[in-house]
């Protein structure tokens, strides 16, 4: 049975750093896309970042990009965000997810996406 969980939230100033890391059990992770969602409070999930299954293409979404960093170990089942300058607003439970095996490219539309991790809670104060 495929599992996907997260780990890395915390409670960090505005300005500062965190690295979210998400590994995969029970698929072959070489296979899958990858990608990072977000839900803040009274908000709809979306797509923040996702990577291909060789690395190759990434994408970001507009609020997050230049600060935001995804990236992946295959050899390690593993898929991580570092996140730099947070802000206020990035502040929302994160969700990581496998997304169809053998896609070329990666997506952001939850759609695309069938296992699902918890979440991780991120909390960015001022």
């Amino acid at each position: 049975q495929a599992q996907v969980e997260e780990s890395g939230g915390d409670t960090v100033q505005a300005g500062g750093s965190l690295r979210l890391s998400c590994t995969a059990s029970g698929l072959n992770f070489y296979a899958y896309p990858m990608g990072w969602f977000r839900q803040a409070s009274g908000k709809e999930r979306e797509g923040v970042s996702c990577i291909s299954r060789d690395a190759l293409t990434t994408y970001y979404s507009d609020s997050v990009k230049g600060r935001f960093t995804i990236s992946r170990d295959n050899a390690k089942n593993t898929v991580y965000l570092e996140m730099n300058g947070l802000k206020l607003d990035d502040t929302a439970l994160y969700y990581c997810a496998a997304g169809r095996a053998w896609d070329f490219y990666c997506s952001t539309s939850r759609s695309d996406y069938n296992y699902w991790g918890q979440g991780t809670q991120v909390t960015v104060s001022s």
